[in-house]
């Protein structure tokens, strides 16, 4: 266990000395499929997964990567057996985070996309609460996809603009890319260098108007497994790439 915590150090040690990804994107597939793998209960594997990721929220920002984003809650989740143990999950991992030194001490910003506003109330007012006590920091940002959808991020913003058309306060001649990235949930943000897809290997909707330039990374672990081995691992591989 000591030697691989000490090959975990080192590989962080070199991987910091070369060009870090500015924005790591990770989609935290594959928390049913653990749970049923290793009959232990959906709200054991939530309670995992939270850790995982503010876990993965420190690692980033020791490394001096500053944006790092993840994809947790679809579109689809309401149709979901276990929909009010995710609820339940996520809001007391945000109340808990808003409370963290690392959060305050690192200055870390928390935004969140989606339609999160259509969830429960007390999933609503902890995400609310996040925003709201980090909002004046600058240093890191940490995005969280809730109730999020990518085709439907690119359908919201057409739907912004074809209403600044027809209230004629711009020409459809005018409507580009840089339009369109201005008015996604993201447009704040840089687009993602690295996409981290966890569970199995498919291509994801997650920031789909910002990633056609991302490096993919495809783990062999289910998000309950991701560690900061694989983290490194990803990183790497990126570092790889031209």
């Amino acid at each position: 266990m000591l030697d691989k915590f000490k090959d975990i150090l080192k590989k962080e040690e070199d991987i910091i000395q070369f060009k870090l990804p500015r924005h790591i994107a990770l989609v935290t597939k594959g928390k049913k499929i653990y749970a049923e793998k290793h009959k232990i209960s959906i709200e054991k594997v939530y309670s995992r997964s939270t850790l995982i990721i503010t876990s993965t929220i420190a690692s980033c920002v020791k490394m001096g990567v500053p944006i790092t984003t993840f994809y947790l809650l679809s579109t689809h989740a309401e149709q979901l057996e276990h929909f009010s143990t995710i609820v339940d999950s996520l809001t007391d991992f945000l109340n808990n985070l808003a409370e963290k030194e690392m959060i305050h001490k690192n200055k870390i910003k928390v935004s969140v996309f989606g339609k999160w506003y259509d969830l429960p109330g007390k999933l609503v007012d902890s995400i609310k609460n996040i925003i709201d006590k980090t909002k004046d920091y600058d240093s890191y940002f940490v995005n969280f996809c809730v109730n999020y959808g990518g085709q439907e991020e690119i359908v919201d913003a057409i739907k912004l603009i074809a209403r600044q058309v027809k209230a004629e306060k711009i020409d459809a001649e005018m409507v580009n890319k840089e339009m369109i990235k201005e008015n996604i949930y993201s447009s704040y943000f840089l687009a993602p260098d690295l996409i981290i897809v966890n569970g199995s290997k498919r291509t994801s909707d997650l920031l789909l108007w910002d990633s056609p330039k991302a490096k993919v990374y495809f783990t062999n672990k289910l998000w309950p497994d991701f560690d900061k081995k694989e983290l490194m691992d990803a990183i790497s591989e990126y570092q790889k790439s031209d």
